[in-house]
C-alpha cells in the first residue's frame, strides 16, 4: 500500500527536467496529502512544485523553504493550504462524457428506482457528482432527468449534488457556462433545448437545469462532512479517486457505501474499479459500462 511516507526515502525527487527537487516538496506533498488525500508519487512530484511555484510567485516567497512556512506556520496556512489546492485539483471534463452510464441510468436504474419508491410517500431521486469539477457531469445528469420529467419522473423531486474539491470548479459550476470543447459531446438537441447562448462562442445552461443542481466545496477525505451526505440514490465519482493511494480510495469508497440508500448505485470513470478497495458492492454489467450496486435489504444477497 502506497502511502505519504512510505517512499519518503526513495530516490532523490526530480522535476520533469531531470533536476533535483528542493526535499521541502516531500514535507508539501505529506501535508497535501494528509489534508486532501491527494498523492503526488515521486515521478509526478514536479507537478506539485509547478503549482507551488504559481503560489510563491503570487505571493513573493523566493525558497520552497519560505514557501512551506506559508503552509505550515503563517496565520493564513489553511487559506494558502485551500489555494495551492486550487492550483493542484484543475480537471479535464465535458458534458455527455460516458453515454453508456447515461444509457443505464435512464433505461435500468430509474425505472427500478421508481418501481421501489412508488410505495414511498416522497417520491424523490438524490444523486451526487462526487469531484463534480466544473459542473459538466452535474448539468448532464439534470438534462437527462429532465427528459424523464414528463413520463417515468412525472410528479417526482429530483436532487442533484455536485461537489468538488477546488474553489474556482466550484465558481464555474455555479455558472454553468460551456465552450466548445466542453460541449464536444453535446447533440444539438440538447444545446437547442437547454442552453442560452452567452455569446458566439459559449452557452449556459438554463434556470431549469440548474434548479436541479446544488453546487458546493466539499472535501471527500473530510470525515465530518462526508457523514452528512447521507441518502443517496447514485453516486458518481468519475475520475477523482485516481489521485488518490490506496488507504484514502478505499476511505472515500466505504463513505460512498454508507451514504448510498439500499438499492443505489456508485460509479467510477471508466478505467477505475474497486478491485482490493470494497467488497460490499455487487459489480453490475451494463452494455458497454458497469456499476457498483449496494445490496438492497430485501435482495437476500447481504
Amino acid at each position: 500500500m502506497t502511502t505519504a511516507t512510505s517512499t519518503a526515502a526513495a530516490r532523490p525527487a526530480q522535476t520533469k527536467t531531470n533536476e533535483p527537487l528542493d526535499l521541502v516538496y516531500r514535507q508539501i506533498r505529506d501535508l497535501v496529502y494528509k489534508t486532501s488525500g491527494i498523492y503526488k508519487a515521486e515521478e509526478k512530484l514536479y507537478l506539485l512544485a509547478d503549482g507551488c511555484a504559481r503560489r510563491m510567485k503570487a505571493l513573493g516567497a523566493h525558497s520552497p523553504r519560505e514557501y512551506w512556512d506559508r503552509l505550515s506556520v503563517a496565520p493564513a496556512r489553511d487559506a494558502e493550504l485551500r489555494n495551492l489546492l486550487n492550483e493542484i485539483t484543475i480537471g479535464e471534463t465535458c458534458l455527455f462524457r460516458s453515454q453508456p452510464q447515461l444509457d443505464a441510468l435512464r433505461k435500468v436504474i430509474l425505472p427500478e428506482l421508481v418501481a421501489e419508491k412508488t410505495k414511498q410517500i416522497t417520491k424523490r431521486v438524490r444523486i451526487w457528482s462526487a469531484g463534480c469539477s466544473t459542473g459538466e457531469e452535474a448539468y448532464t445528469l439534470a438534462m437527462n432527468m429532465l427528459e424523464e420529467s414528463e413520463l417515468l419522473l412525472k410528479g417526482w423531486t429530483v436532487e442533484i449534488l455536485a461537489t468538488d474539491l477546488n474553489d474556482r470548479s466550484v465558481e464555474a459550476a455555479k455558472a454553468g457556462i460551456y465552450g466548445d470543447y466542453a460541449l464536444r459531446s453535446t447533440s444539438e438537441y440538447f444545446k437547442r433545448k437547454y442552453f442560452s447562448p452567452v455569446d458566439e462562442k459559449k452557452l449556459q445552461v438554463r434556470p431549469e437545469v440548474k434548479k436541479l443542481v446544488t453546487v458546493s466545496r466539499l472535501n471527500l477525505q473530510d470525515d465530518s462532512k462526508m457523514l452528512f451526505m447521507k441518502g443517496m440514490d447514485l453516486i458518481f465519482c468519475c475520475n477523482v479517486l485516481i489521485y488518490f493511494d490506496a488507504a484514502s480510495k478505499a476511505k472515500v469508497v466505504n463513505h460512498f457505501f454508507s451514504n448510498l440508500n439500499f438499492g443505489g448505485y456508485f460509479f467510477l470513470g471508466t478505467s477505475e474499479s474497486l478491485m482490493n478497495l470494497n467488497d460490499k458492492f455487487h459489480l453490475i454489467h451494463f452494455p458497454g459500462t458497469i456499476g457498483y450496486w449496494k445490496p438492497s435489504l430485501k435482495s437476500g444477497k447481504l
